[in-house]
């Protein structure tokens, strides 16, 4: 009824027989081919693929190890100098960027490469106070950075470890380079100190308008038993130039006491 050369079978009855009856079932197929021939070819893995994948095995052995390591010091060091890169910083944390990529990594292995116990034995170390001032967020970013690096290193990912830190300290530099998001007009700190009997409402107005094209006063202190009133204020002097014009001003009004004028912390509005 049918042979290999047939492309299509159609219009076929099948006759059932029971205690019932005759059931008649009619049914179209429609058969593209009778034979399809399939050959399964193992497709190798692109380079680009293989380049993301981890170099990890199990059990971990000595120079899986030891290549992660290696590449953990050497991109905590990339961070590292891309942090010192037009910006301020302190030896001891430049040298702990360095190495942390290291320790997270080795975390993440003796877990035998679990990412939620890593990141759980990790989140344990955030419990500790270190006695120091909050970082900015620079800092903070350069943290998340190296932690990030030793999660990839630490999983065997190598190549997007390295690709992530190359790209990232790139866009960093660039930033740096471009002055990105640097005011023109850096805002200040102004401290004026006053006595007890003047009324600081109002008192530096008309200066504050004719040296300053910003000018609010963020809040006030009592000093010296309350007979000093320490008012402080955040501006953006108009021109740079007239800053000793200005304080002098000052000192004319609130009877030649305490001024001080410098850059803003702006620590605290990072964080």
């Amino acid at each position: 009824m049918y042979s290999s050369s047939l492309k299509y079978l159609s219009n076929f009855n099948w006759k059932y027989k029971s205690r019932s009856g005759i059931w008649r079932i009619n049914t179209e197929m429609h058969i593209n081919y009778l034979y399809i021939q399939t050959t399964t070819k193992k497709e190798e893995p692109k380079v680009l693929d293989q380049i993301f994948q981890s170099i990890l095995s199990s059990p971990i052995t000595a120079g899986t190890f030891f290549i992660c390591t290696i590449v953990s010091l050497l991109l905590g060091l990339g961070i590292a100098a891309t942090h010192m890169f037009r910006n301020h910083y302190t030896k001891s944390f430049v040298i702990t960027l360095a190495i942390l990529p290291a320790i997270v990594q080795i975390v993440i292995m003796l877990v035998n490469g679990n990412l939620g116990t890593g990141v759980a034995v990790m989140g344990a170390f955030s419990l500790v106070r270190f006695r120091s001032v909050p970082g900015t967020a620079r800092e903070i970013g350069s943290i998340f950075l190296t932690m990030a690096v030793g999660l990839g290193t630490g999983m065997g990912y190598i190549g997007i470890s390295i690709c992530v830190t190359v790209i990232l300290c790139a866009v960093n530099m660039l930033y740096s380079v471009i002055r990105f998001g640097e005011t023109k007009k850096a805002p200040k700190e102004l401290k004026i100190t006053i006595p007890e009997n003047l009324d600081y409402n109002g008192i530096f107005d008309d200066l504050f308008a004719a040296y300053t094209s910003k000018s609010e006063m963020v809040r006030v202190k009592t000093t010296n038993m309350g007979s000093l009133y320490q008012l402080f204020y955040h501006i953006e002097l108009k021109d740079q130039t007239k800053e000793k014009e200005f304080l002098d001003q000052i000192r004319c009004r609130n009877g030649n006491l305490d001024i001080v004028c410098g850059r803003m912390d702006t620590m605290r509005e990072e964080l």
